[in-house]
């Protein structure tokens, strides 16, 4: 991934920070963007773009392209902003219906939508999202989050036919991810069995980079040792 422009959105979260300093190690150029503030000043090679609501059409746009000014080109977007929440459908919450559209498909149309020109110039553009693997089979309290994901596949499955031979598109699946926060909400669980951010980290570069290239459309799931 040596030289290759990057955006990682909710790049200062539990994945986005591990999938950043694993592209940076690679050789890739990186440009983070997120929600929460960042006090990180700008190198040739990194830049962090804090305080941008992602659901929001003009501040994505200016964000994918503010970091493809600052390298020159955009070679890869990765979508890890998202949200999840828990709630039945019995007593839940509208909002909370809206809330997950926007925060899952809404954030990754918005970028993707915005990097697009970026990438078709570089001529090797790589877009990747984050599905979920409770997508596929939502159990009971899920259906707000499924729902979104299931929405976070169609849209890689549909923007991957739409950019084919141009752009490659494609989504993991990951399980529960081995983070501080699900450790705390599920302190019973079997943690050896979680996919760690790192492994996630391992797929997402892999579809980041040349070696790539063949790959689209896909929705690959990553499920540790379930």
């Amino acid at each position: 991934m040596n030289g290759k422009a990057i955006v990682i959105t909710g790049a200062l979260g539990a994945l986005g920070k591990v999938v950043a300093e694993e592209a940076l190690a690679r050789g890739a150029r990186v440009a983070g963007v997120d929600h929460a503030a960042s006090q990180l000043a700008a190198t040739a090679d990194r830049i962090e773009l804090g305080g941008v609501d992602l659901t929001d059409t003009a501040q994505a746009t200016a964000a994918i392209d503010k970091a493809a000014a600052h390298f020159g080109r955009l070679d890869g977007l990765i979508n890890i902003a998202g949200g999840f929440t828990f709630e039945a459908v019995s007593d839940g919450d509208p909002a909370t219906w809206q809330r997950m559209y926007a925060m899952n498909v809404m954030t990754a149309f918005n970028t993707s939508r915005a990097a697009i020109p970026h990438l078709i110039k570089s001529g090797a553009g790589r877009i990747i999202n984050i599905g979920a693997l409770g997508a596929l089979q939502a159990a009971s309290g899920m259906g707000p989050y499924a729902a979104s994901k299931a929405g976070v596949h169609r849209l890689t499955e549909s923007l991957a036919a739409e950019l084919k031979g141009k752009v490659t598109v494609n989504a993991v699946l990951p399980s529960i991810i081995d983070t501080a926060a699900n450790r705390a909400a599920m302190p019973k669980a079997d943690i050896s069995k979680w996919v760690t951010p790192k492994e996630l980290a391992e797929v997402i570069l892999f579809l980041a980079s040349d070696a790539a290239s063949a790959v689209t459309g896909a929705l690959l799931p990553v499920n540790g040792r379930v």
